[in-house]
């Protein structure tokens, strides 16, 4: 079985890019609505917050663990690795990269939450493939607002309206791309770029590398919400048209 989580509903986008390559897997998607958004935690909170996440999916027989959220993969993925030997952990990560690959000459805008932004990790991928026209947008209390369904486009009218002359868009955060047709109207014709095709490949090779079986008959998942919330597992599925 293959396990899932993020900050909530957000790695859902992740999860759909999953099952294009993987239609018959048995998953578990934890969404930890509690405690969204993870962009504020200090790291020691963030640490003890996915470890415990981690140990319910391990006791659940689960053997490989997609991170699916930027965030938490930057903060926490090496302390998981280093912990968890016998796990497999899939880490997402801000597509910039892709930029630099297939537009680099593109103005940028990278969307991402404060935690992601201010990582050393992150900003040293960024230094690496800077093509000297990307904006850094730390998006506070963005993600929030996507986890409880809320009116967005006051928000991204109040803090995109300067960058009309954009690109390209790096979605930083797996609940980014949930919001795709409302920047579009902020920001016009622009290129997404986000990390979920990436960390499905990546998910799909670890498997055969480590001669996981993956494919059976027919396609599970088990949806958990933190907060025992029935509307996220509502909001869930018919995102994820299942």
């Amino acid at each position: 079985m293959i396990g899932i989580f993020d900050s909530g509903i957000g790695g859902v986008t992740v999860f759909k890019k999953i099952i294009e390559k993987i239609p018959n897997g048995h998953f578990v998607y934890y969404s930890d609505s509690i405690n969204n958004p993870y962009g504020d935690k200090s790291r020691d909170e963030l640490i003890n917050i996915v470890d415990n996440i981690v140990n319910k999916l391990i006791n659940l027989g689960v053997k490989v663990i997609v991170i699916a959220c930027n965030t938490a993969s930057y903060v926490c993925k090496d302390y998981l690795r280093n912990k968890y030997k016998n796990t497999i952990f899939i880490a997402i990560e801000p597509a910039y990269k892709m930029v630099y690959d297939n537009n680099f000459n593109g103005k940028t805008l990278v969307m991402a939450t404060k935690g992601t932004i201010e990582n050393e990790k992150f900003l040293a991928l960024y230094h690496k493939y800077d093509n000297h026209k990307t904006i850094l947008l730390p998006c506070i209390s963005l993600a929030d607002l996507i986890e409880q369904n809320g009116n967005v486009m006051d928000y991204l009218n109040k803090n995109l309206k300067e960058y009309k002359d954009i690109d390209n868009v790096v979605l930083g955060c797996t609940h980014y791309p949930l919001i795709k047709n409302e920047i579009s109207k902020v920001l016009g014709n622009v290129e997404f770029y986000d990390g979920s095709d990436g960390v499905s490949r990546e998910l799909v090779k670890q498997l055969n590398d480590n001669k996981i079986k993956y494919n059976y008959d027919k396609l599970e998942i088990s949806f958990i919400d933190s907060s025992n919330n029935l509307d996220k597992e509502k909001r869930f599925y018919e995102i994820l048209n299942k």
